[in-house]
């Protein structure tokens, strides 16, 4: 049977990557909402420090430091949250990810970057763990967890538009949440078979320190506030993908500064709407650290042939 309405009020909610952004705003919105929050991320913003805070005098949040890449920093969340609430999680959001390039802080080489054009790692892309590991990860536990207390749930991943369009400059990112989509939409029948829905939010250009914090990236991909949504706007999209029925399993649903829409299966038409793409001015702006990787890659390719390499 599916899930249909699912009032929050209740209801104990586990967020990955809360400590800033979209998810403190979606964590922030379901404790005002009368539920109790399992807040998972590696750090905390000031923000979310004065939320934990405010909210642990209420005994209605926790903070539990996570590493999303870890299988049993994951499966402790369920722990956390029987200890602290006494049962486990009904809404799991799956919200922690990293945009192109992010460094690696868990790397012994300081100068390590997840990155398809620096390509500096070894055996595969920290990125990959991050952005398509972890949700399905989570995913997979939040299903046993539920299933094994014998109640509803809903899960959330956090995508992007880059989910169905491409990027030269950040191709690695884009693939992840290409990931995401499709797995979402993989897990339909979920809903229907075992009052377990899984559904998806696609935002555009949101005003969170994934942009804000790093000006280089906003100037290389057109990044303005004309163009980009609140982290607020993006939560409120959340709640109603997780607490009402007319969002059923599989939905995927995009979220920009032209406002939101469903996304279709077959032949969707390409993003219309204001902040949903990148203008044609800047993409050289956008392009440029790439060419310039790949001219020093020429250049060194070149070399080595002229000394019959």
């Amino acid at each position: 049977m599916p899930v249909g309405d699912f009032c929050l009020s209740g209801k104990v909610v586990v967020v990955t990557g809360a400590g800033s952004g979209i998810n403190l705003a979606f964590a922030r919105s379901a404790e005002q909402s009368g539920a109790k929050i399992v807040v998972a991320d590696l750090k905390l913003t000031r923000e979310a420090e004065e939320f934990i805070t405010n909210a642990a005098g209420k005994s209605t949040a926790v903070f539990v430091s996570c590493d999303v890449t870890k299988r049993t920093d994951l499966e402790n969340l369920v722990e956390e949250a029987q200890r602290s609430f006494g049962q486990v999680p009904d809404v799991w959001i799956a919200g922690a990810g990293v945009f192109e390039p992010v460094r690696i802080l868990s790397s012994p080489d300081l100068d390590a970057w997840s990155n398809f054009w620096d390509d500096t790692e070894g055996d595969g892309y920290k990125q990959v763990d991050i952005n398509v590991n972890h949700p399905m990860k989570l995913s997979r536990i939040a299903i046993r967890a539920l299933l094994g207390k014998g109640k509803p749930g809903v899960v959330l991943v956090v995508s992007s538009l880059a989910g169905y369009q491409g990027a030269f400059s950040s191709p690695l990112y884009c693939a992840t949440k290409h990931a995401c989509v499709g797995f979402v939409r993989s897990m339909a029948d979920l809903d229907r078979l075992e009052s377990i829905k899984v559904v998806l939010v696609a935002p555009g250009f949101v005003r969170t320190p994934l942009w804000t914090d790093h000006p280089e990236k906003m100037k290389q991909f057109g990044y303005s506030l004309e163009n980009s949504v609140t982290a607020e706007t993006v939560a409120n999209n959340m709640n109603d993908l997780v607490t009402k029925a007319q969002y059923a399993g599989g939905t995927c649903l995009e979220v920009s500064a032209g406002g939101s829409r469903l996304l279709g299966i077959w032949n969707i038409p390409e993003p219309s709407g204001q902040g949903t793409g990148i203008d044609a001015d800047v993409l050289q702006e956008n392009y440029k650290p790439i060419l310039t990787k790949l001219q020093s890659e020429r250049a060194t390719f070149h070399e080595g042939q002229s000394n019959g390499s």
